[in-house]
């Protein structure tokens, strides 16, 4: 279907800026040196702001999603079909390929130990999953034993659904619920509940970039979205670097400028997604193929190399993800007849 803004390009740019910033991380160790780590003075990175443009269009597609479906088992069942068979072909090349291959121990006895199961099952159930495979040390550096650093994020997203199917159940998808959400997510960013350990920290701690993308969502209609706020929100950002508040402004300017950018009259829409919906698959499959590809190269590379090396490879196994697991997947979506207008709703998306 004809698409009339630019999600699809969004979307793809964060999934290129996380394999981006991962190249650091992987192949040098330390990430000292990414960009955006330098211009905001060591607040974060690229890859990240990536997910927070995740969350962002994930808030607002998400809620549309519930608004045009208005059923709660066809809303889940669209949310599953869109997450979890790629999921889970991603899981099976890991477990059952990537680490039979990399792993320090015999065949035998890696399919004979249980970790191997389990990283698959773990990771896919999104209970207490598990982050590494038996004998599998891809490099020195500490993250070197982990298989696919992103998918920490899957678990939150999932959680994100179930919060707009519960508000949508009990009809308070409404912007003063929204609003008080989007405050107790940047609660989540002041505290750093990301780096507890339970999963409800991580959640708390992205829950105002997808609730924001959930209020602009309810406000589409009211000529909010526009340039003068643009540029108000583009200072603004720009302000939360020296105010050592990029991460926690990012909610109220940097999403904001996200779903502005999608609909931008100036900026017309990009086919991005020509050749399918490869974001997700870049996203999920970049970081074990940038660990892959250090493994074979001795356990260190420069990041320039790594990234160049694992971009045109991960973009392959996006491509074919797409057209042979997600796309068949997403032609199973119960779909049904959509009541009333939405005069900034994506044409065609339904992430």
């Amino acid at each position: 279907m004809e698409r009339h803004n630019n999600f699809d390009a969004l979307r793809l740019v964060a999934a290129i800026s996380v394999i981006f910033s991962h190249a650091f991380l992987i192949g040098e160790g330390r990430q000292d040196g990414e960009p955006l780590m330098r211009l905001t003075g060591g607040q974060t990175i690229l890859g990240v702001v990536g997910v927070f443009v995740f969350f962002t269009i994930s808030g607002y597609l998400v809620t549309q999603s519930f608004e045009l479906t208005r059923s709660a088992p066809r809303f889940a069942a669209k949310r599953a079909l869109r997450i979890y068979p790629g999921l889970l072909f991603c899981l099976l090349l890991s477990g059952f390929a990537l680490g039979p291959w990399a792993t320090s121990l015999t065949l035998r006895a890696y399919f004979g130990d249980g970790g191997s199961y389990a990283y698959v099952v773990s990771n896919f159930t999104m209970i207490n999953p598990t982050r590494s495979l038996p004998g599998v040390w891809f490099t020195k550096w500490d993250a070197g034993g982990v298989v696919d650093g992103p998918l920490w994020t899957l678990p939150c997203e999932l959680a994100m659904y179930v919060m707009v199917l519960t508000l949508g159940v009990l009809r308070a998808i409404d912007l003063r619920v929204i609003a008080v959400l989007i405050l107790i997510g940047m609660g989540g960013i002041w505290f750093d509940t990301a780096s507890s350990q339970y999963f409800s920290g991580s959640a708390l701690w992205l829950l105002s970039f997808f609730a924001s993308g959930m209020a602009l969502y309810r406000l589409r209609d009211s000529g909010f979205i526009n340039g003068r706020i643009a540029l108000v929100a583009c200072a603004g950002l720009i302000l939360s670097v020296p105010l050592n508040a990029f991460i926690l402004l990012f909610p109220l300017f940097g999403s904001y400028l996200v779903i502005y950018l999608a609909f931008a009259p100036w900026l017309k829409p990009l086919p991005a997604a020509r050749y399918g919906d490869l974001s997700y698959g870049l996203y999920i499959y970049g970081w074990p193929i940038e660990q892959a590809i250090v493994w074979l190269n001795g356990g260190a590379m420069s990041w320039w190399a790594l990234f160049a090396t694992a971009f045109p490879v991960t973009a392959g196994f996006a491509f074919l993800s797409w057209h042979l697991v997600e796309k068949r997947a997403l032609r199973l979506k119960p779909r049904a007849a959509a009541p009333g207008r939405a005069k900034l709703a994506p044409v065609g998306i339904d992430p």
